[in-house]
């Protein structure tokens, strides 16, 4: 079975940081590439970071572009996400999926985990 469950959100000041983790299985974790998605409130779920197979490449959305670091282990079959400089507009839930492609940031796997709950106060 195909399972993805994100963790390491909470509530922090604006400024803090936080650092999630993604663990997979049921799946070749090293071959694909991976992305983090979040859902702010009232709002459709967006692409934040995407990095390839290997680790090499990363992209982000820019809103998060400086701020936000994607990684991954796959060894551990775990996907990272450590976030700095969190600000209020960073709150929502925040998932992670695979993609075929790394320039094809659409999500693989059609059963969604849980998510993160992410909360940055003012």
């Amino acid at each position: 079975q195909v399972q993805l469950v994100e963790s390491g959100g909470g509530l922090v000041q604006t400024g803090g940081s936080l650092r999630l983790s993604c663990a997979a299985s049921g799946f070749i974790f090293a071959s694909f590439a991976m992305s983090w998605y979040r859902q702010p409130p009232g709002k459709e779920r967006e692409v934040v970071a995407t990095i390839s197979i290997g680790g090499s490449q990363a992209k982000y959305v820019d809103s998060v572009q400086g701020r936000f670091t994607i990684s991954r282990d796959n060894a551990k079959n775990t996907l990272y996400l450590q976030m700095d400089s969190l600000s209020p507009e960073d709150t929502a839930v925040y998932y992670c999926n695979a993609n075929q492609y790394y320039h094809d940031r659409r999500p693989l796997i059609r059963s969604w985990g849980q998510g993160t709950q992410v909360t940055v106060s003012s």
